[in-house]
């Protein structure tokens, strides 16, 4: 090619056929997802009852989704939930480095086989079954694999069309860097981590890579530390993903980033004898001219001996790395005062909806044990006598009321971002039945603000409740507190090992209750034991728990549909 327009037309040809392998891979890899979103959680959540478990589960799913960032920020954001350990975390996070290199594999065959019949078949069926609403993520899928390789054809033409082999300049630029020395390796290290870390796509630079090496200009060595390069570089998604999450959701992130750059440095100690036994299994002479149309096979071959290989000698030491996670991310002291804080979800951690959606049921298991944990603050301010400490008391409970206002409408705004995608209709009736569940929790914590209130008319009338009044209080409120239990008892379990008859029965006996009063305080009044508007403070008390006992059966319904 001697045109500068040529050169031009098949640089944006690239330039176009990357954009498209990145789409098609992010199209297939959440179809799958969507498809099999329910069992992925249950597979991260449960397979990893040991360190080997947690590996090959990592690589399972990332063979399946096609994409080691997906896995990787899945598990940062089970941790973040709380649902996987750091060192379970670990694993999965080991065997999804392993699970990529079939990612490698299929670009490499890409260059090797002519994909053309597969492409346009797959267009074609998938485009029927989107249409047919029931299969859509099956038709994603389809359009994913059919893009893929369709920029696997346009990047090996594109590569042959450039003719860089015969381009004196390319082939002198490339020559000019001394394969022998370390320094060049690293270099190139380098620039393959800095790519992967723009780009965000580790197959992109694959791809890149093979088509270089593939015509014969990139010298093995140099492609082979561009991807050594990447493997560093693909730790960067994870680690983004996890900035605003909590500190163990950060600490597997930062678990990714040290294994791969644990593997880098100890590969470059025996840097040239790797790389020779990955060039003899592949069939490949390094000393020997030509094999260009090897090169592929041999820089997949090393992706995965590496992977193999780091994986296999570092899962003994996962203690190690948590250690030293734990050491750079340090626990800090939590703040007892704002108990009503968002927790578990995270913008930036939405992969798929399934999996936003459990970030957002942990929220709300949260947002309720906190819920009872601002009741329990307005017990004890009703058994408090002293003014002063009734104020500060009070007060804490009035800015509790105001978080949890905010955290109300950061659980709605974040279910209202998941539901933007294209949801199940199961999974939409999920997201429903949250939107409700976080206004009747949000009405619990009102009628606590409201509690509150009525206690704190004590100290601005300077009027007290008798002491068998107190009595009364204390046996309504624990029955409310015992109605709240029961609620994170349900909300906690699974909903086939939940009933709502217990919730019925505590609410039949906070009415029962709340009747009995009413009926005894006109009696009292009438015989002038308590003065009237120590009467109605009385009953406004115990009308406003039975109003907090029926938000929370609306809350167990929710939860037990």
């Amino acid at each position: 090619m001697d045109n500068t327009n040529d050169y031009l037309m098949v640089s944006m040809k690239i330039l176009g056929a990357l954009g498209l392998l990145i789409f098609g891979m992010k199209l297939m890899s959440e179809s799958l997802q969507k498809m099999a979103g329910p069992q992925l959680r249950h597979i991260l959540a449960s397979m990893t009852t040991n360190r080997w478990t947690g590996m090959l589960t990592g690589v399972l799913v990332t063979c399946a989704v096609q994409s080691s960032s997906a896995t990787t920020v899945m598990t940062v954001s089970f941790v973040n939930a709380g649902l996987l350990t750091l060192a379970q975390a670990i694993s999965i996070i080991m065997g999804a480095n392993i699970g990529t290199t079939l990612t490698a594999w299929i670009i490499s065959l890409g260059y090797n086989l002519d994909l053309t019949a597969v492409v346009f078949p797959a267009f074609l069926i998938g485009m029927i079954l989107i249409y047919r609403h029931k299969h859509r993520f099956v038709g994603e899928f389809l359009f994913g694999v059919a893009f893929m390789f369709y920029s696997l054809v346009m990047l090996s033409q594109s590569g042959k069309s450039l003719d860089l082999a015969n381009n004196e300049a390319v082939v002198n630029f490339f020559a000019s860097f001394d394969t022998s020395s370390h320094l060049t390796i690293i270099a190139f290290l380098l620039i393959g981590t800095i790519i992967t870390c723009i780009v965000q796509s580790s197959a992109a630079v694959m791809a890149i890579t093979i088509m270089l090496c593939s015509t014969g200009v990139l010298p093995i060595y140099m492609g082979i530390a561009l991807v050594m390069g990447e493997n560093i570089g693909t730790t960067a998604t994870a680690n983004l993903a996890a900035l605003g999450a909590n500190r163990q959701a950060r600490r597997a992130a930062l678990a990714h980033l040290i294994f791969n750059v644990i593997g880098v440095t100890w590969v470059l100690l025996v840097f040239y004898p790797f790389v020779e036994g990955v060039c003899y299994l592949s069939g490949y002479d390094v000393t020997a001219g030509g094999q260009a149309e090897k090169l592929p096979i041999v820089l997949a071959m090393f992706h995965t001996c590496f992977n193999i290989t780091n994986t296999l000698l570092l899962i003994g030491f996962i203690p190690q790395i948590e250690k030293i996670c734990n050491r750079i991310i340090q626990n800090q002291k939590e703040s007892d005062e704002n108990i009503l804080q968002l927790k578990y979800i995270h913008s930036n951690l939405i992969q798929t909806p399934e999996i936003a959606v459990l970030q957002a049921q942990k929220e709300i298991v949260n947002y309720a044990a906190n819920i009872q944990k601002m009741f329990g603050i307005v017990e004890t301010l009703l058994n408090e006598r002293d003014n002063d400490k009734q104020t500060t008391i009070f007060k804490q409970v009035e800015q509790l009321e105001g978080e949890s206002d905010k955290v109300e409408l950061d659980i709605a705004d974040f279910l209202q971002q998941v539901s933007e995608s294209t949801l199940s209709d199961e999974t939409t009736t999920k997201i429903n039945l949250m939107l409700r569940t976080i206004g009747e929790l949000e009405s619990i914590a009102d009628s606590s603000y409201n509690l509150a209130r009525i206690l704190n008319r004590r100290t601005e009338t300077d009027k007290d409740f008798t002491a068998d009044q107190y009595i009364q209080l204390n046996m309504m409120t624990r029955l409310t507190n015992e109605a709240l239990t029961q609620m994170n008892l349900v909300m906690n379990g699974f909903r086939e090992n939940h009933t709502i008859e217990e919730t019925y029965r505590i609410e039949n006996d906070i009415n029962t209750m709340r009747n009995r009063v009413k009926a005894e305080n006109i009696n009292k009044l009438e015989e002038h034991q308590y003065k009237y508007a120590v009467g109605v403070m009385y009953i406004d008390f115990i009308n406003e728990c039975e109003k907090l006992g029926d938000y929370v059966v609306n809350v167990v319904q929710a939860r037990l549909r």
